[in-house]
């Protein structure tokens, strides 16, 4: 893990650790901690970030349901799978599930004009059962940018709870 410089606090800058998410793959920080995760395109990044205990997590979801598949050796990769697989790691570390919110980020469609047959809407339906996913378990989702036509960086602020997302040719925006 690679050290960051941290945010001003008072007249100090506090440290933390940027903590790589891959793709298929969650992790799990407390606070000070930064969650990143790199490639989003028609993939689903989920932020779940408990406010009271300051503990974060980000899941880097390819695909939506594991039904279709007879060997899922990574439960990571799916949304079905994949986010109650977090919530469990965030309860383990101490975060309460009443308290966490989520915010999710990703979903595009990366290949215009190639036939909406042959590339299966990964995206939309993506969003859709990370939506439903969360729904089931009671969480409520506070922010999205999901859709378009551009691949993401999102980012976890496990000290405000806050998302950064970065899309290609656009600025950072806070989420």
């Amino acid at each position: 893990m690679q050290l960051s410089p941290g945010k001003a606090v008072g007249d100090r800058v506090a440290a933390f650790n940027e903590i790589h998410v891959g793709i298929a793959e969650l992790k799990i920080a407390r606070q000070p901690d930064r969650l990143i995760t790199l490639g989003l395109g028609s993939c689903i990044g989920v932020a779940l970030h408990d406010p009271a205990t300051m503990i974060g997590g980000l899941l880097h979801i390819m695909l939506p349901e594991s039904s279709q598949f007879n060997n899922v050796n990574k439960p990571a990769k799916f949304a079905d799978l994949g986010i109650p697989l977090l919530v469990s790691e965030i309860r383990r570390s101490g975060g309460k599930i009443n308290n966490l919110r989520a915010k999710i980020a990703g979903g595009a469609q990366m290949f215009s004009g190639l036939n909406e047959k042959f590339v299966l809407n990964i995206g939309e339906r993506n969003i859709y059962v990370t939506r439903k996913t969360l729904k089931s378990l009671g969480i409520k989702i506070l922010a999205e940018e999901v859709g378009g036509r551009r691949g993401r960086t999102m980012i976890l602020d496990t000290v405000t709870g806050q998302v950064l997302i970065r899309t290609v040719g656009t600025s950072m925006k806070v989420i």
